[in-house]
């Protein structure tokens, strides 16, 4: 076998097994790959994949377990190309940050800023999504580093780093019911409710007080952007249940904020980044940026 075949095995997993696509990627005919993998499994002594006529259809117990070594072997030589990269320059690269809106917003800029100042040399490329699909850039190496609140923690493969901790708080417009006065789980269930979709900023902290309370909020809108939120709290469809950083005394001046820490257990943001990853002397200056900078949040 050779470092070929099993870059031809990592294409194809990526390709939902299309020979035809995995020829386009690596720029042969896709006689040959059936040829390699022909040679592949004859040296092997037994198929990796499972076969529907001359289409792949998936992968056997044995191909499953050679996929994890393939794994392997791939962040090995994407490590000896970033290592060298570094070696030769450590102010040119690219940082892919995979991060949701309410951390690219509201938390990111300060330590981007910075970071540049002192990188000029390294391109930023970030893209928001849900915290599955930042983990999933994350194992396809399409992001660097992922910054979030949910699920990353839940994942072995990665390295979890806890950044800071922050509460949720309420936003209602200016002279609204519970703009004063004590906040109680009861007197928030009394209007409808404006807040994270499952699986955003902290949403399964909130279920948690619910749950722990044998309540439950009216929710009538549910958005993975805290300004989509803030935006229909200013049209009066109800009460905001945000994360407290993501309240601006300037933009926000025509909302009154509340802290519900009283109320909602806190929750963690965390940095992380696959396991065995070689990270860039610049990836590693932008964490420690990003860890000052959580020291630095204003509490609400």
């Amino acid at each position: 076998m050779n470092l070929s075949q099993i870059e031809l095995l990592r294409v194809l997993q990526e390709n939902n097994f299309s020979l035809s696509k995995a020829a386009e990627k690596m720029h042969i005919v896709q006689s040959a790959v059936s040829r390699q993998l022909q040679l592949f499994e004859a040296e092997l002594g037994s198929p990796i994949y499972e076969r529907q006529g001359k289409k792949l259809i998936g992968l056997t117990s044995l191909g499953r377990r050679i996929m994890e070594e393939v794994a392997t072997i791939n962040m090995a030589k994407n490590n000896i190309q970033t290592i060298a990269a570094d070696f030769i320059d450590s102010n040119q690269g690219v940082l892919h940050i995979a991060t949701t809106h309410t951390q690219a917003k509201y938390f990111l800029p300060k330590p981007i800023l910075r970071f540049r100042g002192k990188y000029p040399g390294i391109r930023i490329y970030m893209v928001e999504a849900s915290p599955e699909q930042l983990i999933n850039k994350l194992h396809t190496r399409k992001a660097d580093i992922a910054i979030c609140t949910e699920k990353v923690g839940e994942d072995v493969g990665l390295v979890v780093k806890p950044c800071y901790e922050w509460h949720h708080a309420v936003v209602v417009p200016k002279n609204h019911p519970l703009s004063e006065g004590e906040i109680s789980l009861d007197r928030l269930a009394s209007f409808p409710i404006l807040t994270y979709s499952f699986g955003f900023t902290g949403r399964s902290n909130i279920e948690t007080a619910l749950k722990n309370n044998d309540m439950e909020l009216d929710i009538i809108l549910a958005a993975a952007d805290t300004d989509v939120i803030k935006t229909y709290v200013r049209l009066g469809m109800g009460v905001g249940i945000i994360a407290g950083m993501a309240y601006d005394s300037v933009m926000d001046h025509d909302l009154v904020v509340r802290d519900l820490s009283h109320l909602i257990p806190s929750s963690k943001t965390k940095i992380a980044y696959l396991k065995n990853n070689y990270l860039p002397v610049y990836t590693q200056h932008f964490i420690d940026e990003l860890l000052i900078a959580a020291k630095e949040l204003p509490v609400i």
